[in-house]
């Protein structure tokens, strides 16, 4: 069995700021990749910011990967961690301002699909027996309370206002399974699952961002958004997502932290 690329899509959440997301498939494997906004001037990777900057080296270690999905994604921390050492420009100011990114991966092993993931990214799988999340069902009740909890329209204030900034810093200095520098940090972390797989069974790839349809907004379930892109696509996706944001834009119906995240999705079949 190989995967075959249906379709992707990539939206970054202004137009203005570059897209720290990555996606990418082979014909084994495939990956989605969620830079975390930088909370920093960039400086410590030179220009770039810290989250393209890890996005790009740990996409370019998958596209150059292959084999058992465990063994690939050792391979492609250690990867990132000598990329790191080889790069930075200087010694970062705090734990914050380290690189730090979610990521999903799934590899066809045999008769069966292994997935691995850290942080938020989301993997769903529509088979003869259904619609299932391969990674954990996501919920984003606690970020919607902390980010109402900085008060209304956080978001539209953009995640650089002061008070942002600071609540974030904190956070990221709480442990948390993410792609990061570390290599060991990262393989500790990382969580992966197994599951039957068939010729014709569809899987979806995707970024919080894009997510957002169904863990913030609701719009969809998992089982309704794949009967949708199975109908229409991705793009239509696209637009309704842009559209609930925009007039939501002050980010009191949905608070959150950016008015618009980048959004990334990557569809594949088996065949």
């Amino acid at each position: 069995m190989h995967f075959d690329l249906i379709q992707t899509l990539s939206l970054a959440g202004k137009n203005s700021v570059p897209n720290d997301d990555r996606i990418g498939s082979a014909e084994q494997h495939a990956w989605v990749i969620d830079g975390a906004t930088d909370l920093g001037e960039p400086g410590l990777m030179g220009e770039r910011g810290g989250a393209a900057w890890l996005a790009g080296s740990a996409h370019r270690a998958f596209a150059g990967a292959s084999g058992p999905l465990a063994e690939l994604c050792n391979g492609v921390f250690d990867r990132v961690a000598a990329d790191y050492a080889r790069d930075r420009q200087r010694e970062p100011v705090a734990h914050w301002e380290l690189p730090r990114a979610s990521l999903a991966a799934v590899a066809i092993e045999g008769e069966s699909l292994a997935c691995g993931h850290l942080g938020d990214c989301v993997v769903i799988h529509r088979s003869a027996s259904g619609v299932a999340f391969l990674t954990p069902e996501p919920n984003r009740d606690t970020e919607q309370a902390e980010a109402a909890a900085l008060g209304p329209g956080t978001g539209a204030d953009n995640v650089r206002s002061a008070h942002v900034l600071a609540d974030r810093r904190a956070a990221r200095e709480r442990p948390k399974a993410v792609l990061s520098v570390d290599a060991e940090q990262a393989k500790a972390g990382m969580h992966y699952a197994r599951a039957p797989l068939a010729r014709g069974d569809d899987l979806l790839l995707m970024t919080d961002g894009f997510a957002a349809l169904f863990d913030t907004y609701r719009h969809y379930d998992a089982a309704t958004l794949v009967a949708r892109v199975l109908e229409s696509g991705l793009l239509p996706l696209a637009a309704e997502l842009r559209r609930i944001e925009l007039e939501d834009a002050a980010c009191l119906r949905y608070p959150r932290f950016k008015a618009s995240d980048d959004a990334s999705v990557i569809w594949l079949r088996v065949g």
